[in-house]
């Protein structure tokens, strides 16, 4: 038998007025509600594309663990309602990427749900999960392989298994993972009423357990209008860097519709001199 691994995307469907409410004009942002959810189903779909070669160099790879169990990587789609299940299967298969399983997340906070995701792929026999969500455009390939590959590792150096984590760029998390024996939870880090950062409130469950804890570099995502602009200017970098750093993949459904709205990224005058200015006259 297997030894099975997932990266899951957790994730609605792309709905007008449900998804990516923050960028739209209603919530201070520049986009309507059907344009964000347009954005967000590039997004998604490029996410997905990510993931989908992520997983196909770790079975590539065909390792085995340490009985033998050659090890199997699944991408896995969960959501929170039947509705939004299925039109993420019709979306996905349009799109030509074929999920090993589709999971439907309940509760009553996203940390109920999250932990909930969780809990389902771990009775399902799957060893370590890898979470991710749908706003990611610039998430890179390596990132999710080396996710796995620290749980692989904490999972043959610590009785409390391990957790592996990226920061995403305003104290939250942009990708968690752990394994079926790691004794963390959610409960508290993303329904927080302290004030406590998603980061810090991980690293805190780990560090009250004696969790080891890998971190791996930040990754942006994508909720308000300052978020969709720095992440613009990262994947116009990568448009041009692509050419030369061939192991680098593009997000082109997101920058595609990128350059088709029009948005153009611009900030204001620097007047602020560095010090440095006036004893270099």
């Amino acid at each position: 038998m297997a030894s099975k691994h997932a990266l899951m995307i957790f994730t609605k469907a792309p709905t007008p007025g449900v998804t990516k409410t923050r960028l739209t004009e209603e919530k201070g942002g520049i986009l309507t509600p059907e344009e964000a959810a347009e954005l967000y189903r590039a997004m998604l779909l490029d996410v997905a594309q990510i993931a989908t070669e992520a997983l196909k160099e770790l079975n590539s790879q065909n390792p085995t663990n340490s009985g033998g169990r050659i090890r199997e990587y699944h991408l896995v789609i969960s959501s929170p309602s039947p509705s939004d299940r299925q039109q993420l299967e019709v979306l996905l298969q349009e799109a030509g990427i074929e999920p090993s399983l589709y999971i439907i997340d309940r509760g009553k906070t996203f940390d109920d749900h999250f932990d909930d995701a969780f809990r389902q792929l771990f009775d399902q026999g799957y060893y370590s999960v890898v979470a991710i969500g749908g706003d990611l455009p610039t998430m890179p390939v390596s990132h999710l392989i080396q996710a796995f590959q620290w749980l692989s590792h904490f999972a043959g150096t610590s009785e409390q298994g391990g957790l592996v984590q990226a920061p995403c760029q305003e104290c939250g998390v942009s990708l968690v993972g752990y394994t079926a024996d790691t004794p963390i939870d959610s409960q508290g880090v993303y329904y927080n009423l302290d004030g406590v950062p998603a980061l810090d409130a991980y690293i805190h469950k780990a560090a009250q357990k004696k969790i080891p804890v890998a971190c791996l570099t930040p990754v942006a995502d994508i909720d308000d209008v300052q978020d969709l602009a720095h992440s613009i200017s990262l994947l116009r970098a990568m448009a041009y860097a692509r050419p030369f750093q061939r192991d680098l993949y593009l997000a082109h459904r997101t920058l595609a519709w990128i350059d088709q709205s029009g948005i153009v990224v611009n900030t204001p005058p620097n007047l602020n001199h560095d010090p440095r200015y006036e004893i270099d006259l």
